[in-house]
């Protein structure tokens, strides 16, 4: 089993890049299935979902690869509209699949995603949007099975759900009729997909803002699109800063698309600079308490920075109150942080964080991949060594993070361990 082995008290300080969000990527690798000509994905990174993704539209029929950070996908011979059963059990991200498998082939048999156990993540929304266009959707024993011809509607979420609006987009733009999509997700990586869609011939209108309109009816092709940066991975690096005292450019972070982060950040007393090529964030001294941290919907606090959040919280100079309003299940780390010596109480969707000077190094296991990293980032800050284990978890969303803060002076490398 692979951990990170981490010497903790050197300040994290220099420069690094991050690459395309895997949230962005995975969306616009199944639209990729609606286009009529090769796709060209650039700047991706290579992690474990996207290899499985790539391994599912193989399994579809398409012609799939990545090579270095390049992705070439050709959907133009894909025949197969059951998804691999394990595969789609691995990662929550294989619903993606739904709405382009609907559309392009008129039916589609899935088995309910997997993923991280952060809490439920129904998908009743995919469901009944699907249904407002015109499928006809049976779900038994553990499968989902859709059929019919897409129309265009009028569809309300309860919830701007990120992966039931990428599906209605995705539905939408080949589907007869024009839909309108109220109460819709408003993060930049749904902006992200309907550029990649509109660069394909689609025509998709507000997206990040609540309402979309989408008209139907297009006939797609394929382009070479670089996808947005990683937000998530930007905020992880510069939540590095001020946990050890250093001083940290992340290239290619847009500042535009985590305000809420940077907000939080410059509370906790950091110095910050938004360059055009990046963001900076610099320590000055201990970091202070925040009052609240509420996790909501973009562009409040994302829920995928609040563990990252919660463990720079815990050696803050006061007292600071985390809200999780978004998972159910979603304060795994805590547990783990306590046994580094932090003070934190969890008391259903709240958790009260008193900051203490220091932590201490401890074997640690990664529950989920923003969990993981949160660990990361308080092994960095810990005195003596750190063990993180299953670091899967962490794969699954940043790219060799060990290399990342090691080539900005952090003391961390990959190692093999027993159970």
């Amino acid at each position: 089993m692979e951990a990170f082995r981490i010497v903790g008290g050197r300040p994290v300080t220099g420069e690094c890049r991050v690459s395309g969000a895997k949230n962005a990527v995975l969306p616009l690798l199944a639209a990729g299935l609606l286009c009529g000509g090769e796709v060209r994905l650039e700047h991706c990174p290579r992690l474990m979902d996207i290899k499985n993704m790539l391994l599912i539209l193989k399994a579809l029929g398409c012609r799939a690869e990545q090579e270095g950070d390049s992705i070439l996908l050709d959907a133009r011979n894909a025949d197969k509209h059951v998804m691999p059963r394990e595969l789609s059990k691995q990662m929550r991200s294989s619903i993606f699949m739904l709405g382009p498998v609907l559309a392009r082939f008129g039916e589609a048999e899935f088995t309910y995603p997997g993923g991280c156990e952060i809490g439920l993540r129904p998908i009743d929304l995919h469901l009944s949007a699907l249904r407002a266009m015109g499928a006809q959707v049976r779900e038994e024993q553990g499968r989902i099975l859709c059929s019919g011809s897409l129309k265009g509607a009028q569809i309300h979420l309860d919830y701007p759900s990120v992966g039931a609006t990428e599906t209605i987009l995705m539905a939408a733009v080949t589907a007869k009729g024009d839909t309108v999509l109220h109460n819709a997700a408003r993060e930049p990586e749904i902006r992200d997909l309907a550029r990649f869609l509109n660069r394909c011939g689609a025509d998709v209108r507000g997206a990040g803002e609540g309402a979309i309109y989408v008209r139907g009816g297009a006939s797609l092709h394929g382009c070479s699109y670089t996808p947005l940066t990683d937000r998530i991975v930007a905020g992880t690096l510069l939540l590095a800063a001020p946990m050890t005292g250093g001083d940290v450019f992340v290239r290619g972070a847009r500042a535009e698309d985590m305000q809420a982060v940077l907000h939080k950040l410059e509370q906790t007393g950091c110095r910050l600079s938004v360059e055009k090529e990046g963001v900076r964030v610099r320590a000055a001294g201990r970091p202070k308490a925040v009052r609240r941290v509420e996790t909501n919907p973009h562009p409040s606090f994302p829920t995928d920075m609040q563990a990252q959040m919660m463990a720079l919280l815990a050696v803050a100079e006061g007292t600071s109150l985390v809200l999780e309003n978004v998972f159910e299940n979603r304060f795994a780390h805590a547990g783990e942080l306590n046994r580094m010596g932090a003070d934190i109480e969890i008391s259903g969707r709240i958790a009260i964080v008193r900051g203490v000077r220091r932590l201490f190094g401890q074997r640690v296991a990664s529950r989920d991949l923003r969990g993981g990293a949160a660990l990361v980032l308080a092994g960095l800050a810990a005195e003596s060594e750190t063990l993180v284990d299953h670091i899967g978890y962490i794969d699954r969303g940043y790219e060799r993070l060990e290399e990342m803060l090691s080539q900005m002076g952090a003391d961390i490398r990959r190692v093999e361990t027993e159970e």
